[in-house]
């Protein structure tokens, strides 16, 4: 298939998109639970307190793994398992589960995945400022030493966070994911402070003995609406830098990239040996990705210097009226390679995959042929990619499991496998048995 011995195809799932069990053990609240109280937060008044629920149920998701012939599983920690406060010592029933569930992947031939932050902040922590406050990124590197501490030895990626810049925006800047705060530009400190979290985390989990140490961010090619038009090609320059590199340059390069907006919001809370912290060496870049963004000259006197435009007709569009652009895929990592030169360390796709209204026919089987065809198309394009030379060791499908999807609730689903959440029945689809067979052609190939 012309991928490189080694190659790592797995999926992925996150904490609260799964657990459910939200009071279990010692558990904590987290700012996804406030969130989804506040009524209007999330459609259909939809919470994560049972999910699917995995926190019972995970042999049987496990074993779902090992029929789909996955060499990896990436899943996330639940910060408010480990300190339910964000502080202090270790809850060590919270460890346990992680303990139990990193054991049976073992013995499967899986290896685990851990995410530190898949966006689950303790509430506390929020209470107190959340990742406004600079000291967050202090305590994220306590967590992270106390999951290392009791997981290091066998887990054997490590990934401090999860597309920080959804948090920034979605989480502090527009008030749409938890913890629904509407800062505006005045959210840029967060992105800063979770970029400091992971630097302090990532010397946090090598003084543990961690292996392979890396980040994940969400990528979104910025395309201008009009090629021709220097505005639009301004405005995506702009979102290129404000989205994308904001979260990757200080990582890779050790400084920020240029910001066409309000620069001085963001600088005066870099401090002296900030960025020689951010930049300590990762063993590797995550890169999520969903689709482009199109964007034209903002009108005059709009806040941010982009306006987003619709994509161009002509792109088919999944359950979310995502458009779906495959090569999108493959000039994102052209790109990365093209930036960041000898800088860039070896990439995993971490995320990639599509929602559709997947339900079960008559006879019971889920035929989501279009998931698959989505799949093998930015599947192909990771191999291009390779060809030409990026180094992608890994493809992680989003996701193993129907779950919930945030702000949209239980309506999405992305999974390979269909949840019945009245039953929590789970249910292969054929997009699974087809991942299965692909990945047992790769090994025979």
């Amino acid at each position: 298939m012309g991928l490189p011995d080694g190659f790592q195809w797995g999926v992925a799932t996150s904490a609260y998109q799964i657990e459910g069990a939200v009071g279990e053990d010692g558990r904590g609240p987290s700012t996804w639970d406030a969130f989804c109280r506040e009524p209007g937060r999330v459609r259909d008044g939809h919470t994560g307190d049972v999910a699917c629920d995995h926190y019972r149920r995970w042999p049987e998701d496990v074993r779902l793994l090992a029929g789909l012939g996955v060499d990896a599983y990436r899943f996330s920690i639940a910060w408010p398992r480990v300190q339910p406060t964000g502080r202090g010592p270790a809850n060590p029933a919270g460890l346990d589960f992680y303990d139990r569930l990193v054991d049976a992947l073992l013995e499967r031939g899986i290896a685990p995945a851990a995410t530190l932050y898949h966006w689950d902040l303790p509430q506390p922590l929020e209470n107190d400022g959340g990742w406004m406050n600079r000291d967050t990124a202090y305590r994220f590197a306590e967590y992270a030493y106390l999951a290392a501490e009791r997981l290091a030895d066998r887990v054997t990626m490590w990934i401090t966070l999860n597309e920080p810049v959804v948090v920034t925006a979605y989480g502090y800047a527009f008030g749409l994911y938890a913890p629904g705060r509407t800062l505006g530009l005045a959210a840029l400190p967060t992105a800063h402070h979770q970029l400091l979290g992971h630097g302090l985390a990532v010397t946090a989990l090598r003084g543990r003995g961690a292996r392979a140490v890396g980040v994940t961010n969400h990528y979104s090619p910025a395309r201008p609406a009009d090629p021709s038009a220097p505005g639009d090609r301004d405005a995506a320059d702009a979102f290129d830098a404000l989205m994308n590199r904001l979260f990757t340059d200080p990582v890779l390069l050790g400084r920020l990239p240029d910001l066409a907006v309000q620069p001085d919001d963001l600088a005066a809370h870099v401090r002296d040996q900030d960025l020689p912290v951010i930049s300590a060496p990762i063993d590797f870049l995550g890169v999520n990705y969903y689709q482009p963004t199109w964007l034209r000259a903002p009108a005059p006197g709009a806040p941010l210097p982009f306006d987003m435009d619709a994509a161009p007709e002509g792109h088919p569009v999944t359950g979310m009226g995502w458009p779906v652009v495959p090569d999108g895929l493959l000039s994102l990592l052209r790109a990365l390679k093209e930036r960041y030169g000898p800088a860039l360390p070896p990439l995993y796709v971490t995320e990639n995959g599509c929602s559709f209204p997947d339900e079960p026919g008559p006879d019971g089987r889920v035929d989501d042929d279009a998931r698959i065809e989505y799949l093998d198309a930015h599947i192909a394009a990771v191999r291009t990619a390779i060809d030409e030379g990026v180094d992608v060791r890994g493809y992680f499908v989003w996701s193993l499991l129907d779950n919930f999807e945030w702000a949209e609730g239980y309506h999405p689903r992305f999974g390979l496998v269909h949840v019945d959440y009245a039953t929590q029945r789970r249910t292969p689809k054929k997009s699974y048995a087809w991942y299965r067979d692909l990945i047992a052609a790769a090994r025979t190939a």
